[in-house]
C-alpha cells in the first residue's frame, strides 16, 4: 500500500523552504516512474535493448497458473526508466520472461536497436517482433512472412528511429494468432525531445502543480513534462494500461504439445506446434498481465514474478492524468473511466489536431486539439491511444473538503481563492495549510452537505446521508462525501456540530457541515479518498472464469494532498 504523511507544518512556512524541498526530491534517491519500464543500454541515441522470448507460468486470482510465453531482458538486468529529473541506474531485476514484455522508454529522435534471442521451446518455432508505426531495418535471423525472425536458439536485430512521441505497441510478427495470445506483446513509450517540450508544460500552473506535491513530500513521478510536442499535452501523472484476454484452452494445448515434442530437432518433420486458436473462448481478461484484484497490488510484487506491472491509478484533484492504453489482444474492450470523460490526444503516436490554430497565454500558437471527449475509450486490437483524464469535484454543490467556518482548526477555515477558472490555484503561500485544498472549486467552498443531517430531507443540503443509527448502516458505515482524513474528522468529530432530531446543537450562526457522529467508523484510518471504478464495459470482462469481481477492473483513487501517493509501490 502507499504511505501517508499526516504531519502538518506551520502556516509560516514560505516559498523558499518549499523550493529547497522540491530540489531535494529531484536530486536525492532515485525511484521508479509511475509507468515502470526500461531505457536503452548506453542511453541517448543508438541505445540497445537486449530482449529474449521465453516461457513461464502466470498466476491468476482464481489460483490457477497459466503456461505462457513472453519477452524479457537477457541476463535479467536492465536500465530502468526513472522519474522526471532523475538519473538512470542499473542492476535492477528485469525478468527473462514477463507479460506484458518490458516497456521500452526512448526519446524522440533516438536510434533504437533491439536484439531478440529466441528462448522458446524448439517446437514453438521462430519468433519475431513487429514495431508498427516505425520504419524498421531487420538483420540476422531468417526471412519470415512479415519481418526477419529468430529461429529456435537464434537471434535477430531490429533498428529504427523513434520518429514520433507517444505510446506505441510491439508484438510478435510470427504466427500472431498463437504467439500474441501466449503473451508476446509489450509497449514502447517515446518521450518528446527536451527541446520540443512546450514552455507552458514547464512553467506557470504546471510548475505550481508539481511544487504543491513537493510541499506534501511527494515525488514527481512523470517520465516527461508532456506527452507530445504540443502545448495541450502537459500532464501531472501518468499510467499505462495494456488490455488483453486469454483463452486457457489454447495455453493448455500449447503446453501439452511442447511437452510431447521436447527434444525434437528444429526443422525436422513433426517438430512444430499445431494449436487451434478457434473457437476462441477467453476466461481471463487482463490489464498489464493481471486481473482484479491482483492488478491493484504493487508493481514488481513477489507474488507475480512474471507479471511485474500493476493497474492502480491514483490522483489528486486537478491532476492532469495521462492515460496510455493499448489493445494487445484479439478483442476490442470498451474502457470506461468513471468520474469524467477522457480527452483523446492521439493514437499510435499521431496527435489528432484541427486545421484551426489556438494562441496560448505565453504567446505560443499551435493547432487546436481535435481528439474526441470520450465516455468509453476504445482499446482496439493493435492500437494505442493517449488521453487526458482529470477530476476536480467541480459542481458537487457541497464543500468536498469539509470546511467548517465555525471551527477553531485552521485547516477547517482555510480560504479558497479562485483563479480565472474558479479553482483554488492562486495559493498565497506554498505551505501545507494553504495547499491543503489546492484545486478546490471555490464556488462550493463552505457549503454544508446538510444543515441538519440524519436523513432530514428538508435539511437544506444537496444530499441526504443515511441515518447512522439504522442497523443496515450502523457502526460499520464507511461512506464519506468528504475528501481527506482530516476533512472527515472535521465533518464528524466536532461535538459543536453534532445534531439531534431537532437540528444542529450549538452550531451558532454558521452552517454545520456535519458528516456523521464521531462514533461512526470510516475505513481505512489513513485515507479518505473517493474510489471510482475503471473497467471494461463488457460485463463478462470484469469476471475471472465468470466469477465477479475480477478481470478488467480497477479503482481510480482520488485523494487530497494529505495522502502522499507513492508510485514506487
Amino acid at each position: 500500500m502507499r504511505t501517508t504523511k499526516m504531519n502538518k507544518t506551520s502556516a509560516n512556512s514560505m516559498l523558499l523552504p518549499a523550493l529547497i524541498l522540491a530540489l531535494a526530491f529531484i536530486f536525492v534517491a532515485p525511484a521508479h516512474a509511475s509507468v515502470p519500464g526500461i531505457t536503452a543500454a548506453g542511453g541517448g541515441s543508438k541505445g540497445t535493448f537486449n530482449l529474449t522470448a521465453q516461457t513461464a507460468f502466470l498466476n491468476q486470482p482464481d489460483g490457477s497458473t497459466v503456461y505462457s510465453w513472453g519477452y524479457g531482458c537477457t541476463g535479467g538486468t536492465a536500465t530502468f526508466a526513472q522519474t522526471l529529473g532523475m538519473a538512470d541506474y542499473d542492476g535492477q531485476n528485469c525478468p527473462t520472461m514477463q507479460v506484458p514484455g518490458p516497456t521500452l522508454v526512448v526519446t524522440e529522435g533516438d536510434t533504437v536497436t533491439i536484439n531478440l534471442s529466441n528462448g522458446l521451446p524448439t517446437a514453438a518455432g521462430n519468433t519475431s517482433i513487429l514495431f508498427p508505426g516505425f520504419v524498421v531495418t531487420a538483420t540476422g535471423g531468417v526471412a519470415g512472412l512479415l519481418t526477419q525472425e529468430a529461429g529456435p536458439g537464434g537471434s535477430v536485430t531490429y533498428t529504427f528511429v523513434a520518429s514520433s512521441p507517444g505510446t506505441h505497441s510491439y508484438y510478435s510478427g510470427t504466427q500472431g494468432d498463437l504467439q500474441v495470445e501466449m503473451g508476446l506483446y509489450g509497449a514502447i513509450i517515446v518521450l518528446p525531445k527536451t527541446a520540443n517540450i512546450p514552455a507552458n508544460c514547464t512553467s506557470g500552473l504546471a510548475t505550481t502543480n508539481q511544487s504543491v506535491k513537493h510541499v506534501w513530500g511527494e515525488w514527481d513521478w512523470r517520465l516527461a513534462a508532456a506527452a507530445y510536442d504540443h502545448p495541450d499535452s502537459c500532464y501531472d501523472r501518468e499510467y499505462l494500461f495494456q488490455w488483453a484476454e486469454m483463452d486457457p484452452n489454447i495455453h493448455k494445448q500449447a503446453l501439452a504439445q511442447v511437452t510431447a515434442l521436447n527434444g525434437c530437432t528444429a526443422g525436422s518433420p513433426g517438430c512444430s506446434l499445431n494449436v487451434p486458436t478457434e473457437p476462441y473462448h477467453p476466461s481471463y481478461f487482463l490489464i498489464n498481465g493481471r486481473s482484479m484484484p491482483d492488478l491493484m497490488d504493487a508493481n514488481y510484487a513477489a507474488e507475480y514474478p512474471h507479471q511485474p506491472y500493476n493497474g492502480n491509478p491514483h490522483m489528486h484533484p486537478g491532476d492532469l492524468t495521462l492515460i496510455r492504453a493499448i489493445g494487445q489482444g484479439r478483442w476490442q474492450h470498451p474502457f470506461h473511466e468513471h468520474a469524467n470523460h477522457v480527452r483523446i490526444l492521439g493514437r499510435d503516436g499521431n496527435m489528432i489536431l484541427s486545421s484551426a490554430s489556438i494562441t496560448y497565454q505565453n504567446g505560443g500558437v499551435a493547432p487546436a486539439l481535435a481528439g474526441p471527449l470520450m465516455f468509453n475509450t476504445d482499446t482496439t486490437p493493435g492500437e494505442a491511444f493517449d488521453g487526458i483524464f482529470y477530476f476536480t469535484g467541480r459542481g458537487l454543490n457541497w464543500d468536498a473538503y469539509g470546511h467548517n467556518p465555525g471551527s477553531s482548526d485552521p485547516y477547517a477555515t482555510v480560504s479558497c481563492t479562485p483563479d480565472a477558472n474558479g479553482y483554488n490555484t492562486a495559493v498565497t503561500s506554498m505551505d501545507k495549510l494553504h495547499t491543503i485544498n489546492y484545486y478546490e472549486w471555490c464556488q462550493d467552498h463552505n457549503k454544508p452537505l446538510e444543515v441538519a443531517p440524519f436523513g432530514d430531507v428538508n435539511a437544506g443540503g444537496p444530499a441526504t446521508l443515511p441515518d447512522p443509527n439504522i442497523f443496515t448502516n450502523g457502526p460499520w458505515y464507511g461512506g464519506t462525501p468528504y475528501l481527506g482524513p482530516d476533512a472527515t474528522l472535521r465533518g464528524g468529530g466536532n461535538q459543536a456540530c453534532l445534531n439531534d432530531v431537532n437540528g444542529p446543537i450549538n452550531a451558532g450562526s454558521s452552517p454545520c457541515s456535519t458528516l456523521q457522529p464521531s462514533n461512526i467508523q470510516a475505513n481505512p484510518a489513513n485515507e479518505r479518498g473517493w474510489a471510482y471504478m475503471w473497467h471494461s464495459h463488457n460485463e463478462r470482462e470484469i469476471t475471472t472464469n465468470n466469477v465477479f469481481p475480477g478481470g478488467m477492473l480497477m479503482m481510480m483513487l482520488v485523494d487530497t494532498r494529505e495522502f502522499v501517493i507513492d508510485e514506487s509501490k
